[in-house]
């Protein structure tokens, strides 16, 4: 069966002003691609300047710039603003592609991806790989954030090298609007639906300029996010410890029961009393605060707030 050709591009940008245009100029010399969606998520250079120069310009020259800006009022992170683009695109395409505006996607995969939709993909995942361009230290941690994720998350599964870069059929995307939980993990979200994927394999190369906005802190928070979204292990795991600890606790208390019956009362040494203390109070720390992380996110989520707001729609 033959799919409508109405396929749309969505990219989030955070200061982006270095390659945006270039980027632009790729995608749209996709064939097959009808209209990029650019999210600017509170860009502090002159992405958007850029953005809408490149548009009047095209415009002027070709009376039409298939560009769409959603210009959001501040900086509300890379999930919100995916999923602002997705938003837009939703009811009026036939698939999205999301992809990273920095061009270590590269746009010109999209024909691929395109054409694995055609023939019955319901998803295309970009899978990065063996040649990854990437620092050793970049790949080596994500490889082991997706072997924990997969070991603790029993209801999904991520396949390693797999990211943000995807072909969603509209079905696909319709079910993945629907989601609206507040701290979003888009790759493990996606797999949750159930729709089946395929995998298409590339190179991601190093950023041609510019710097990731990603700091090493907000990977591992983001990866933490991914964890505690998807499963209760942890909290599983700090029961268990807590009863292991009591068992040792008894266990000591009998030794010293039996030890002072055969030997008589002694005057039992400060260090490890205090070291027992310590070390109880740490497991009690740490319990808190696995809970306190889930519990946040039950708050977070009651205030149920918006997950973006756009300052403006620019079209051509």
């Amino acid at each position: 069966m033959v799919k409508p050709e109405a396929v749309w591009v969505v990219a989030a940008c955070f200061n982006e002003e270095a390659v945006i245009e270039a980027f632009i100029e790729r995608v749209l010399q996709v064939p097959g691609v009808n209209r990029l969606v650019l999210i600017d998520d509170g860009s502090r250079d002159a992405t958007v300047a850029r953005i809408r120069h490149w548009m009047a310009q095209r415009q002027n020259r070709d009376g039409q710039a298939p560009v769409t800006l959603l210009e959001l009022t501040r900086n509300f992170g890379k999930e919100a603003a995916m999923l602002a683009g997705l938003d837009h695109a939703q009811g009026q395409c036939a698939a999205a592609v999301l992809i990273d505006s920095d061009l270590q996607h590269p746009p010109e995969l999209i024909e691929s991806m395109v054409q694995a939709w055609r023939d019955g993909a319901e998803v295309v995942t970009a899978v990065r790989d063996d040649q990854d361009q990437e620092s050793r230290l970049k790949v080596a941690s994500a490889s082991w954030f997706y072997r924990v994720f997969n070991k603790v998350v029993d209801s999904i599964q991520l396949q390693e090298g797999a990211g943000d870069f995807r072909l969603l059929d509209a079905g696909v995307l319709e079910a993945f609007t629907r989601l609206r939980e507040s701290s979003r993990f888009s790759k493990g979200l996606l797999p949750w639906t159930g729709y089946r994927s395929i995998e298409v394999p590339y190179q991601r190369v190093t950023r041609s300029s510019g710097q990731s906005s990603w700091s090493p802190l907000q990977l591992f928070g983001y990866a933490f996010d991914g964890i505690f979204s998807f499963s209760v292990l942890p909290l599983r795991v700090w029961t268990g410890i807590g009863i292991v600890v009591s068992l040792l606790s008894l266990i000591y208390a009998k030794y010293i029961a039996i030890r002072t019956t055969v030997t008589g009362v002694e005057m039992p040494g400060y260090a490890s009393l205090l070291v027992a203390i310590l070390f109880l109070g740490g497991i009690q720390l740490i319990g808190i605060g696995v809970l306190g992380e889930y519990i946040g996110r039950i708050y977070v989520e009651a205030k149920d707030r918006p997950h973006y707001f756009i300052r403006a729609v620019h079209n051509s």
